[in-house]
């Protein structure tokens, strides 16, 4: 799960690059890059490890001319979490030069890696499946030029034999030196991309005839530019702009179906933002909605004395369970917004020191009563044993402990790190099993189809969603128990 935006401006684009990966970085604090080309093809390209304000100075944006480019900000999921040479764009050099960063995970990256070798005769220098993909689409757009110049068929040609090798998720993002910007989405839509335009202007801000276009991660990133939302791109789909600003789009893949993951709602985008046409925060209101009649039908009468979110995006849902079950809402724990989310750190001892870091609870909130916590999810449950703990320490007198989605029971290989059964705290326990664990009194999950319908009401168009990390069904068909077990062999948490 990274966060990725493409630009093709009028002047340069460094800053509305930069500025995008500020509102994306929930998505991803690993590392960050920028990659630019000028109208001639130069590519420049900058990238290094951490958060974007601390990585990016005004020296290496100085650097980054060209009216074409795309950013990216990572939150490993595949390869390793502090390899530098991981970091995203990656860059070949052959056909034309190609610049391309990627969100989600390649499920067959061990075939692909020998087909490269063997077949391909391409070389790699990263464990990273963004290399993989950037060499995939460089090897069949070499094998799709016919002439000299390189049009739009050509390159929708490519696409479309990338979806027949690839397996998984992906949404991507491409700069072709001296053509333009290329972006696609998997067949099945798992990861997000979002495109929009607005008029050009020159220094005056007069209008100059022409437009500028974005893709990217999330939709509050075209708002924030000014940018008119023009839709989604379409599962299969691949959109390219050329260098004058003209679209051009194609569906693909034969066989597309938009099925895109479940936790993104519950989690990991912001709020403020609209995928697939839903909206996370009004996801969000429905998801405490329904798990409100859970709560209510498995803790006894009079067990809660007010309720209590785990900041910040479990805010929606317990607003709306205290509305429901007529419980007082209250805000007891205070967050450090200087520390990163916990969820996306890498390793559990790391993320386990910043729990306390993160969040402070205020004993005046809980001295002498019995408390409902609302958090989004349980995943290896780190956070939530300290949390529990946390409150007890304040002086709760009960702790009941409520997760606005269904317990998290098998891994995710789709573009989020929960790669082993074993670190998953509800694997191979019942929920006063998980509840024992984590030390609360009482433990309350959300049902899968209460999640489903939660999600699934606020788009009409939208017919199924990715929720094997719940249910255990992989959309894509070709995740088998041997891959799930080859992952928790070799990935790191």
């Amino acid at each position: 799960m990274c966060g990725i935006v493409g630009v093709v401006g009028h002047g340069n684009v460094n800053q509305e690059i930069y500025d995008s990966l500020l509102l994306l970085q929930h998505r991803g604090q690993d590392s960050t890059g920028i990659a630019t080309a000028e109208r001639g093809g130069v590519f420049h390209m900058f990238k290094a490890k951490g958060q974007v304000r601390e990585a990016v100075r005004t020296r290496d944006m100085r650097a980054l001319l060209g009216n074409i480019g795309l950013g990216h900000v990572r939150y490993a999921t595949k390869g390793t979490a502090s390899s530098e040479e991981e970091a995203q764009p990656f860059y070949v050099n052959a056909p034309y030069g190609i610049v391309l960063v990627h969100n989600g995970n390649l499920t067959n990256t061990r075939e692909l890696t020998e087909e490269l070798f063997s077949k391909d005769r391409r070389h790699l220098n990263t464990s990273s499946d963004t290399e993989l993909l950037v060499n995939v689409l460089a090897n069949e757009l070499q094998a799709s030029i016919s002439g000299l110049d390189l049009d739009s068929d050509q390159i929708f040609q490519a696409v479309s034999r990338v979806h027949e090798r690839v397996e998984g998720s992906y949404a991507a993002i491409a700069l072709i030196a001296g053509y333009g910007l290329l972006a696609f989405r998997d067949p099945f839509g798992i990861r997000p991309l979002i495109l929009g335009t607005r008029a050009a202007v020159d220094e005056e801000g007069a209008p100059t005839g022409r437009y500028e276009w974005t893709v990217a991660s999330e939709s509050l990133v075209l708002e924030n530019g000014g940018f008119e939302v023009v839709r989604d791109v379409e599962p299969g789909e691949a959109v390219f702009i050329d260098l004058d600003g003209t679209l051009h789009t194609r569906q693909c893949a034969t066989d597309a179906k938009l099925v895109p993951c479940s936790f993104e709602y519950v989690y990991l985008a912001r709020p403020d933002s609209i995928m697939n046409g839903i909206s996370v925060y009004e996801a969000r209101l429905r998801m405490g909605e329904r798990l409100a009649d859970t709560i209510a039908k498995y803790t006894p009468s009079g067990a809660i004395d007010v309720v209590m979110p785990i900041p910040d995006s479990s805010r929606p849902a317990a607003m709306q369970v205290a509305r429901k079950l007529g419980i007082e809402y209250r805000e007891g724990f205070y967050k450090n917004r200087y520390v990163g989310r916990t969820f996306i750190m890498p390793g559990q001892a790391v993320r386990k020191k910043s729990v306390r870091q993160k969040l402070n609870a205020m004993s005046s909130e809980f001295k002498g009563k019995n408390v409902l916590l609302i958090d989004d999810s349980i995943v290896r449950g780190t956070t939530s044993k300290e949390i529990i703990q946390m409150a007890r320490d304040a002086g709760a007198l009960s702790v009941t402990f409520a997760s606005a989605a269904p317990p998290v029971r098998y891994p995710h290989v789709y573009g989020i790190n929960m790669p082993s059964r074993h670190e998953l705290v509800a694997h191979g326990r019942t929920i006063p099993e998980i509840a024992k664990e984590l030390g609360a009194d009482y433990m309350v999950y959300q049902e899968i189809d209460d999640l489903k319908a939660a999600i699934l009401e606020g788009a009409p168009d939208v017919e199924d969603l990715d929720m094997s990390c719940f249910d255990g069904r992989y959309v894509t068909g070709t995740v088998t128990d041997e891959y799930l077990a080859w992952v928790e062999g070799t990935q790191e948490s």
